[in-house]
C-alpha cells in the first residue's frame, strides 16, 4: 500500500496537498468539493485585521479621519461586523461537512486587540490558525530589529490568546533570513514559504497604476525549493511550501526538499478540485516507481543536509556549465 498521509502542525493529513486561502475556500460547499478530491486540509479564505478591529472597537477604527458621514459609517460598520461573524460561520459549517483540518487564515501586520479573536477561532471549531503576516519593509526609518520585533509581538500575543497550532506565512524580505525564519519556527508550530502580495502594474497609456497578475508561475518556485530545503534541517516544527506547484511534479519536487506539505491556489483557478486529484495520483505513482511505501522515505531526502553538494543550494550566479547541477 502507498500511504501519502502526512503530519502538519501536529494533524494527520490524508494527503499533503492543501487547498491555499482562495475563492475555493470561502464556502462550505467549495470545501467540500475540495474534500471530496483529496485535499488534505483547507486554508479558509483570508479575514482581515481591520474587519477584526472594526468589531472589536468600532468607534477607534472607523472614520479614523472624520471623512464618512453617520450614515455611511453604520453601513461600513454593518458590513465588516457581518464579514467577522459570517467568518466564524463558515469556519462552524466546514467543521461540519468535512473530516479534514480547517485552518482559519487572518492577514495581519500589528500586535493589537484583534489578537483576541484566536480564541474565537477556536471557539468556532477551527483545527489551527494561518496567520498571514506582512510589513513592508519600505520605511527607510525601520530598522531590521523594529520590524523582526513587530513580527515576533504577533505571534506572542496570538499565541497567548489560543492553543491552537499557529503556521506563520511569511514572504522573502528579510534580512538575515535563515537566522530570523529560524527564530520564528520556534515560536510557531509551522512555516508556510512563501506569501504572494498586491503587485502594482504601470499603465503607460493611462499613466496609471493598477494590480499585475496575481497568478503564480512554475518559475517561481524554484526559490521555493531553495529556502525549504536550507531550511528544513533547521526547522522542528512543519514546512509548507507554496507559490508556484502547479502539478504534480512539483509536489514531489518540494516534498524531495523538504516540505511536510504543499499550498496550492492557481492550479485550483486553472483547473478546478480535480487538480488536486491529479497532483495525488502522479505522487502516488511515482512513489510506486521508485518503491516508496510513504512520504517519510523520502521527505527531506534532497534537502541542506541530504545532497552531497548542498552549495547547490547557496549558489546566486548563472554559470558557464551546468552539468554539475544535478550531482
Amino acid at each position: 500500500m502507498t500511504d501519502i498521509s502526512t503530519n502538519y502542525l501536529g494533524l494527520r493529513l490524508k494527503s499533503p496537498i492543501i487547498a491555499g486561502s482562495s475563492d475555493f475556500t470561502a464556502s462550505a460547499d467549495k470545501i467540500a468539493a475540495l474534500a471530496k478530491a483529496g485535499a488534505g486540509a483547507v486554508v479558509l479564505k483570508s479575514i482581515f485585521e481591520e474587519q477584526i478591529l472594526m468589531e472589536i472597537d468600532a468607534q477607534r477604527t472607523n472614520n479614523m479621519f472624520n471623512s464618512y458621514t453617520d450614515t455611511e459609517n453604520y453601513i461600513s460598520f454593518y458590513t465588516r461586523q457581518h464579514e467577522v461573524q459570517s467568518y466564524l460561520k463558515l469556519i462552524r459549517e466546514a467543521k461540519e461537512r468535512v473530516d479534514i483540518p480547517v485552518i482559519a487564515s487572518v492577514h495581519c501586520s500589528v500586535s493589537d486587540s484583534w489578537v483576541s479573536f484566536s480564541k474565537d477561532i477556536e471557539l468556532a471549531g477551527a483545527d489551527a490558525i494561518e496567520l498571514n503576516i506582512f510589513i513592508m519593509p519600505s520605511d527607510v526609518r525601520d530598522t531590521d530589529a523594529d520590524i523582526s520585533g513587530r513580527y515576533m509581538a504577533i505571534v506572542d500575543a496570538v499565541k497567548k490568546n489560543t492553543s491552537l497550532p499557529v503556521a506563520l506565512k511569511v514572504h522573502h524580505y528579510f534580512t538575515g533570513m535563515a537566522n530570523f525564519l529560524v527564530q520564528l519556527s520556534e515560536k510557531s508550530e509551522g512555516l508556510v514559504l512563501f506569501n504572494r502580495f498586491f503587485n502594482p502594474d504601470i499603465n503607460i497609456s493611462t499613466l496609471t497604476i493598477g494590480a499585475g497578475s496575481s497568478f503564480s508561475l512554475p518559475e517561481e518556485n524554484g526559490m521555493v525549493q531553495r529556502w525549504t530545503g536550507i531550511l528544513r534541517p533547521h526547522v522542528k516544527g512543519s514546512l509548507a511550501a507554496t507559490t508556484g506547484i502547479h502539478d504534480g511534479e512539483a509536489l514531489v519536487k518540494n516534498l524531495l526538499a523538504g516540505a511536510d506539505a504543499v499550498q496550492i491556489a492557481t492550479a485550483l483557478y486553472k483547473t478546478g478540485p480535480e487538480a488536486i486529484s491529479q497532483m495525488n495520483n502522479f505522487l502516488t505513482g511515482w512513489m510506486q516507481q521508485h518503491g516508496f511505501t510513504s512520504l517519510i522515505d523520502f521527505r527531506g531526502k534532497l534537502s541542506y543536509a541530504g545532497v552531497n553538494n548542498p552549495a547547490l543550494y547557496e549558489r546566486a550566479q548563472f554559470m558557464k556549465y551546468f552539468s554539475d547541477l544535478g550531482r
